[in-house]
């Protein structure tokens, strides 16, 4: 790919020292997304690296507002440092960004790292339909973008706690009356389909608030795959749970229950993914490709 460093997994995987991660396999079941893989040795192969890389870009980022200041005769708060992660439904977005979160922590103690995901800036069902535009959840019209860009405004500007909207997948909607915090981290990890999208009106674009950009990356039908594996696996969760978006089409027919997801994919996810997120991938800092069994085979890192 242009302007990228096409690095193996082996040879990404000695870039960096071994660190010592207090992980085990358990820990990272209860990380990884319903659906997703994620095993011992991509923590040591991928993940090692990755981790140390970050890090070196917030000290990079931080060095430079320091000289910056100096130079102005100036003091300013430091801004976090924000890394995006974006790609498709079902790709492990939300696996990345936990896990990232945890070995940050734990590889550098001193460090706050909060995580967030921007659905809670997708507007409320009932704003959706009042919209049309049940049908499109998921693509860029269907997010409140301008509260998405105050909300990043207010984190770079330093404010101590800035709260943002719940998303529940239970729900399969904004919960009601109940927010998140953001409070002052060091490191701010932000993952949504849409965090590297240009907008449709004159927004300002919200990837330029991040220091950092990750696009998870694999063929359509490997990502196609793993989302009707997830569906099946969200089917048996919610067979018991009448609270639960899915309860009812869960304790129904079972093939019309896959026919749907299968449209689903077909006429929304696939559609969003061709039109409005594969094309952002070359805006992303690094590139993490997966293959079968969502196993990372090649990194690429943009080289300016």
């Amino acid at each position: 790919m242009k302007n990228y460093t096409r690095f193996s997994r082996q040879a990404w995987s000695k870039l960096a020292d071994a660190h010592p991660f207090q992980i085990d396999a358990a820990e990272l079941a209860e990380l990884k997304s319903v659906g997703d893989v994620l095993k011992l040795n991509d923590v040591a192969e991928i993940y090692a690296s990755l981790v140390t890389y970050l890090h070196l870009a917030y000290v990079e980022k931080r060095a430079a507002r320091a000289a910056k200041n100096r130079f102005l005769h100036r003091v300013t708060k430091p801004a976090p440092f924000i890394i995006g992660i974006s790609g498709s439904v079902a790709v492990g977005k939300s696996t990345t960004a936990r896990l990232l979160q945890v070995l940050l922590s734990r590889t550098y103690p001193g460090l706050k790292v909060q995580l967030m995901t921007t659905d809670g800036f997708i507007y409320p069902n009932q704003e959706l339909a009042r919209r049309q535009l049940m049908a499109r959840k998921g693509f860029p019209e269907s997010y409140n973008m301008q509260l998405l860009s105050d909300f990043l405004s207010d984190v770079l500007a330093g404010k101590p706690d800035i709260v943002y909207p719940l998303y529940s997948q239970d729900l399969s909607d904004i919960v009601p009356d109940q927010f998140g915090h953001v409070e002052n981290p060091d490191i701010l990890i932000i993952e949504g389909i849409n965090t590297l999208q240009l907008p449709t009106s004159g927004l300002v674009v919200t990837s330029d608030f991040f220091d950092f950009s990750i696009y998870i990356d694999a063929a359509e039908a490997h990502i196609e795959s793993w989302f009707m594996q997830r569906f099946e696996h969200l089917m048996q969760l919610s067979q018991s749970d009448p609270s639960n978006y899915y309860y009812q089409l869960a304790n129904g027919p079972r093939e019309a229950a896959r026919k749907l997801a299968e449209e689903t994919w077909q006429m929304v996810n696939l559609v969003n993914l061709r039109q409005y997120i594969a094309p952002t991938k070359t805006r992303a800092s690094l590139i993490l490709h997966k293959t079968t069994g969502h196993f990372i085979d090649e990194i690429y890192l943009r080289q300016f």
